[in-house]
This record gives C-alpha cells, sequence and structure tokens, in this order.
C-alpha cells in the first residue's frame, strides 16, 4: 500500500517561502537538508498534526522565476474556523481567488503556488 508522504515547491528566496508558510498556515520545518557544496537546500514543512509534509527546494544558481505552466495544480488544507483564516488572509493580502459558491478560497504564495482553503466539515 502506497501513502502521501511529500510534495514539493521550489522557491526562489527560501526565507520569505518559510516566513508566509509559517504566517499564513502554521506550517513550521520538521526537517532539512543542505548539499555540502551549497548548490540547494530543502527544508521540510509540518502542520505538526499529520505525517505529510510541504518541501520547499531553494537552489543556489536559480534566479529567475519558476514556469508554474497554466498554474491548474495546487495543495488544500482543512481549516475548522473558516472566517478566521480568511480574514487572516485578507489581512496578508495573500488571497488570489474566492468561490464563495463552493465555500473555498486560494491563497498565493510568494512564488506563485495556490494553496486552496477548506473548511474543516469533520
Amino acid at each position: 500500500m502506497f501513502t502521501f508522504n511529500h510534495f514539493n515547491f521550489n522557491v526562489l528566496d527560501l526565507e520569505r517561502s518559510l516566513a508566509f508558510y509559517k504566517d499564513a498556515l502554521g506550517l513550521t520545518p520538521v526537517r532539512e537538508k543542505e548539499a555540502s557544496d551549497g548548490s540547494f537546500r530543502l527544508v521540510y514543512l509540518g502542520d505538526g498534526v499529520s505525517a505529510f509534509t510541504l518541501e520547499l527546494t531553494w537552489l543556489k544558481d536559480r534566479t529567475q522565476p519558476y514556469d508554474l505552466g497554466e498554474g491548474e495544480f495546487h495543495l488544500a488544507f482543512t481549516v475548522p474556523d473558516m472566517e478566521a483564516a480568511h480574514q487572516k488572509h485578507q489581512e496578508m493580502g495573500c488571497i488570489c481567488f474566492e468561490n464563495p459558491a463552493m465555500g473555498i478560497y486560494f491563497i498565493e504564495d510568494p512564488d506563485g503556488y495556490w494553496i486552496e482553503v477548506v473548511p474543516d466539515k469533520g
């Protein structure tokens, strides 16, 4: 049987991304790996509840934004208090799309990745 482990986003400014994910979603580093030559750094972020992690990959020589194609992919997070989460993200200015009819919205990280926020109905 296969189980989810992690998902990767490549980022240009690792410190900016770490701050965003901490502030916006409460994710914190659970492990890290750095190349001995300093050419890359991997930081795995966790939510403190599930075993799933988001891997942020920083490449030393990368200076251009990543091509996200048509952007038709995203991560999704559930939240018990949708109103409070929406208010927080609205104050941060990171909401990029809302679908009130479905009761969801999306935030955008510093590199243009979209993250869906859905209410926890369980």
